[in-house]
């Protein structure tokens, strides 16, 4: 089920009726209502999906009793082996099968010699790549003793397969997200006003820039051998404003409907774009992805510690594996290791903490400085995000080859350019909001809550006027649904 469905304009309100009116003084009922309904979310899609989650639930659930119960530190190893095991197994097979056995194709082929494995048509689950992580994050926490596992399976498996952000996250740690369906929970209005407004914002990213934005940077990749450069680099540029539109969208609408039932996730996205060094966009991008591998591979094969050596080696490892996370594709691969290698000189230099907090924090312009690390810092990123976007290694080669000839100093044109007026207006006052709001959670958190109510209620009436205007006529999925 879709965000952006009328399926989900029906379930919501449904779900949110329900759940406050007839389950709001019982808190088991609370969560068992919010268990059906998920299975009913992710059932939307493929009824299979669900004996997946569910058998992913009952190991962990076991798993976490087992190591509460378990004192001998060998047999806990052995407990948390498995989970990590079948967690990835079930991702490895489903998501990374078929590449691997291309790859070996290929290889043997090269040296001369046949393979004819069996070919599977695996489905790949939406959302298997966040809900294993997820239920890694309880294992892990419980084998580390940061956490009391829980005996409520109810709970726990609300916690697995909460709708709101089980598709496309964010990544919650168990930490966060499970003592909240332990907790009794009352409806709280201004919270529930938060939660509509922030919504209506990630509607409009994704609907109205992300979707308008993919029309044309699909044309354009789809299409890349009759461009210029200089198009081909406004294809790069359209792609960053579709993944962060669509993707930010998400974590918007996902963190805003978890407020309408009383749970507060954690935060995805901190206006990555404004950044002003790798660093900083690495700690403003997908925030939940990237922290989890912080906590549960980079600290643990030793971080920035140790000689230049294993620093270097730490770094690769970690981008090259959320390289892999997105996709089995070298594409993503060699996407992972080129943000590392822009990373790679904050390290060692020790500046990979410079920028901590938002820029021009406090005044309304940025300086002359900042402005420069961010226009750089923005154009490493396209340019990174066109192997995102390829269909393979040497589809992006190809692009960047003709980027960097002289037809980038030509002038952009390619056919319904001229009737994209809607964009070229859409975009530049999309980024004066999201600057604008940019010291605080989302963009139109505290926006105009000063101004008279009239006012106020005319910029939220814009807002769903070009959500109306401006969407496609055809339900498009989210992009972080096909990892």
């Amino acid at each position: 089920m879709l965000f952006n469905s009328i399926d989900f304009a029906v379930f919501l309100p449904t779900v949110f009726i329900l759940y406050w009116f007839a389950a709001n003084k019982n808190l088991k009922f609370q969560n068992l209502l919010i268990v059906a309904a998920s299975y009913l979310f992710y059932g939307w899609w493929d009824w299979r999906f669900l004996i997946l989650i569910l058998l992913s639930t009952i190991v962990d659930y076991s798993i976490g009793l087992g190591l509460s119960k378990e004192k001998n530190k060998s047999k806990r190893k052995t407990l948390i082996f498995i989970s990590i095991l079948l967690n990835l197994g079930f991702l490895g097979f489903f998501k990374y099968y078929n590449f691997f056995q291309n790859n070996l194709i290929a290889a043997f082929t090269s040296l001369g010699i046949e393979l004819n494995p069996r070919s599977l048509n695996i489905i790949l689950p939406v959302g298997i790549s966040f809900y294993t992580f997820q239920n890694l994050s309880y294992t892990i926490d419980v084998y580390k003793e940061k956490l009391e596992p829980t005996t409520d399976f109810i709970a726990f498996s609300a916690f697995v397969c909460f709708f709101p952000q089980l598709v496309a996250g964010p990544i919650e740690r168990a930490t966060n997200l499970l003592p909240q369906f332990h907790t009794k929970r009352e409806f709280d209005y201004s919270k529930a006003v938060d939660g509509l407004r922030q919504i209506l914002w990630g509607l409009f990213k994704k609907m109205v820039i992300a979707d308008n934005c993919a029309e044309y940077a699909n044309l354009i990749f789809n299409n890349s051998a009759d461009y210029s450069g200089s198009v081909l680099l406004l294809g790069a540029l359209f792609f960053a404003f579709q993944i962060y539109g669509d993707f930010s969208g998400y974590s918007d609408i996902a963190i805003g409907t978890a407020r309408l039932f009383g749970f507060d996730l954690m935060r995805n996205f901190a206006f990555p774009y404004f950044s002003r060094d790798i660093a900083e966009f690495w700690r403003r991008w997908h925030i939940s992805l990237s922290s989890w591998f912080r906590d549960y591979l980079y600290i643990p094969l030793g971080g920035n510690k140790g000689d230049t050596w294993m620093k270097i080696r730490n770094i690769f490892i970690i981008f090259i594996v959320s390289g892999f996370w997105h996709g089995a594709n070298w594409t993503f691969i060699i996407w992972g290791a080129l943000n590392a290698i822009y990373f790679l000189p904050l390290l060692l230099l020790n500046r990979n903490r410079k920028n901590l907090v938002i820029v021009a924090q406090g005044k309304y312009f940025p300086t002359i400085k900042e402005i420069f690390d961010i226009g750089v810092t923005f154009s490493l990123t396209v340019l990174a995000w066109i192997f995102f976007r390829a269909e393979n290694v040497s589809h992006a080669i190809s692009i960047l080859v003709e980027i960097f000839s002289k037809s980038l100093f030509t002038m952009p044109y390619f056919e319904g350019w001229d009737n994209a007026s809607a964009i070229k207006i859409l975009i530049p006052l999309f980024i004066f909001i999201e600057w604008s709001g940019r010291e605080n959670q989302y963009a139109i958190e505290r926006l105009g809550l000063n101004w008279p109510r009239p006012v106020r209620w005319a910029f939220y009436s814009f807002i769903i006027f070009s959500i109306g205007m401006f969407m496609q006529t055809t339900e498009t999925p989210f992009i972080y649904f096909q990892f």
